[in-house]
């Protein structure tokens, strides 16, 4: 259920989308959906599109929505390019894509501003509102409206092999005290964070203020400073795309990771597997609770679904984003829960690496939906991973940052 790991190296190809008009059906084609509760009343033929690995878990549910409504026929496709690049691949032809498909929330802002999706009936949001946790509801919301319906929760935690770390030091500089943490400073999804986690805000405090970013302050160089001297730290390993194969080959004793690698990880460390949240980190002015991205995972209606079709897709939609639905991607995916229900039961609760995520986003930032976020994710990576290889002077971090809050603070639409 990785959706926003690949998403960075994708940034400068969805910048076109937020140059097209608005286009597909007005917003009232969805909410005037269907007010009939009767499952036989609703009809039409709906396709949903996912990601590959979870095509299985997915036609299952399905097969048993299309039980109890009998008059609707779901067709389950896959998505090639994964649902990370769902913004793009829209855009190519929006009557031809799904009418149903998983997008992670940061894209929700660049869709619903294209006119790729429509906000929700009242009937479904009053639902969201009861069925899932705030954070969740808030992840879907633009501009005031809910235009998708939230199924998972996503944030990076720390595994660590229990036997060389009896226990799971708080602070960074013990992690990395005696043997090496693995990581990836190229991954800005991973460690952007870094610059909220040293008080800077990233779109101003709702994550919607287009000239509301300010790492381009003394907290900023701050961080940037803090990652060129990571390059030094033999405690840190900078693993790249062999996190896992350091981490199972025994050069790092813990990574910097998120859940959906949760079940690899137990397989090659067994009971050695820990698992916690992020430590406390010192950039230069005292410790700072480190954050993380939180993202939530979401199924989003295409505003170009037949209007005769809209009913079924909600009620789709809905039924893949209920609490027995949650349920069934966390045992078969390790998607984690937003459904509040979901959240109190026994197994999510005796699991770890649940309560790791759950805890962590209660410290972390929801990642924004702004349409600029396809700027950020372009230029963020290589501030961050040329300051941690040397290749940036520390006398050009304020110029860097100050260029590159100017390009994110410039819309795109």
């Amino acid at each position: 259920m990785n959706s926003w790991k690949k998403v960075a190296l994708g940034g400068a190809s969805v910048l076109a989308i937020a140059t097209l008009a608005a286009c597909g059906n007005s917003a009232s084609s969805n909410k005037s959906s269907s007010t009939s509760t009767n499952p036989k009343d609703i009809k039409g033929n709906v396709t949903l599109m996912v990601d590959t690995a979870t095509v299985p878990s997915y036609k299952t549910l399905a097969s048993n929505f299309m039980k109890k409504y009998p008059n609707v026929k779901v067709k389950v496709a896959t998505n090639p390019n994964g649902s990370a690049n769902a913004k793009q691949d829209i855009a190519k032809d929006p009557s031809k894509y799904a009418d149903v498909f998983k997008v992670p929330n940061d894209q929700l802002g660049a869709l619903a501003e294209a006119g790729y999706i429509n906000p929700l009936p009242a009937k479904q949001v009053s639902w969201i509102k009861s069925n899932d946790i705030a954070i969740a509801g808030k992840a879907v919301t633009w501009k005031g409206d809910v235009y998708a319906y939230p199924q998972d929760q996503q944030s990076n935690i720390i595994y660590y092999n229990k036997a060389k770390m009896a226990t799971a030091p708080a602070a960074w500089t013990d992690f990395t005290a005696a043997t090496p943490i693995g990581t990836d400073f190229s991954n800005s999804y991973n460690w952007y964070p870094a610059f909220l986690s040293n008080g800077t805000v990233l779109f101003g405090k709702d994550g919607e203020t287009l000239k509301g970013t300010d790492a381009d302050s003394a907290k900023g160089v701050q961080v940037l400073n803090w990652f060129a001297a990571q390059k030094a730290n033999a405690g840190v390993k900078n693993s790249g795309s062999a996190l896992l194969a350091d981490f199972q080959a025994g050069k790092t004793s813990a990574v910097l990771d998120g859940p959906w690698d949760a079940t690899n990880i137990q397989k090659f460390l067994g009971k050695n597997m820990g698992v916690t949240t992020l430590p406390t980190i010192d950039f230069g002015s005292g410790a700072q609770q480190m954050q993380a991205f939180s993202g939530v995972g979401t199924l989003a209606i295409n505003a170009k679904t037949p209007s005769a079709d809209i009913p079924a897709a909600n009620a789709l939609a809905q039924y893949l984003s209920n609490e027995d639905s949650q349920m069934a991607l966390y045992k078969e995916q390790a998607a984690i829960p937003v459904s509040k229900k979901a959240q109190n039961d026994s197994k999510v609760t005796s699991d770890p690496v649940a309560q790791a995520v759950i805890k962590q986003v209660a410290n972390d930032t929801l990642m924004p939906k702004m349409p600029e976020m396809a700027t950020f994710w372009t230029e963020a990576a290589p501030i961050i991973d040329n300051a941690y290889l040397g290749k940036t002077p520390a006398a050009q971090f304020q110029t860097q940052l100050t260029k590159f809050v100017a390009d994110i603070s410039k819309a795109i639409n």
